[in-house]
């Protein structure tokens, strides 16, 4: 019987992650297909998802498709840039990498050094959007993609990086969603 119990906890427990897991990638590639506008929404509700899932996902493996959800989402739909949507291409493998760092950045200083949430986020926060703009310079500066994007990896993304942080907090740490749920 013990093992029965043990064996329906585990069941139990990958499904909750599968579903986790689903739930958090429709969530950031929907968002930004469906809905597309204001920027500032949209990235903060992406943003919030991927502190969520690395706030609440057991690995980091579950965490790598959410990474790439959003921006398939922004390209897919084709209409958030308009014709600077082929320059977003350029920009993707950097965004990425800015994603990534944030969701490092918050599973490393709060999950796994239990930092304070707040600096966790700032510093997370500032790692991506830092990254994002330094890429973004880059390619402007080598004319590979056009002034706009500087405004939009730089001080956009800090905004609704720290703005998803606050909307994760009132998820996760106010008890709305936990990991049992």
């Amino acid at each position: 019987m013990e093992i029965n119990a043990s064996a329906s906890r585990f069941v139990s427990e990958y499904a909750n992650q599968t579903i986790r897991v689903y739930l958090y990638f429709a969530i950031g590639f929907l968002v930004p297909f469906t809905i597309g506008h204001p920027q500032e929404l949209v990235g903060v509700v992406v943003n919030a998802t991927l502190i969520v899932a690395a706030l609440q996902l057991d690995s980091y493996k579950e965490v790598i498709p959410l990474l790439f959800a959003p921006s398939l989402g922004v390209l897919a739909r084709g209409l958030i840039f308009g014709p600077y949507t082929p320059f977003l291409a350029i920009m993707l493998p950097f965004i990425w990498i800015g994603n990534a760092l944030l969701v490092v950045g918050i599973r490393e200083l709060i999950a796994n050094r239990n930092q304070n949430y707040w600096i966790s986020l700032g510093a997370s926060s500032l790692a991506k959007s830092g990254f994002l703009f330094g890429s973004a310079f880059a390619l402007v500066s080598l004319s590979i993609v056009p002034a706009i994007f500087l405004m939009t990896m730089g001080a956009t993304q800090l905004i609704t990086a720290l703005a998803g942080g606050c909307l994760a907090f009132g998820i996760v740490k106010l008890g709305y969603l936990t990991k049992t749920n």
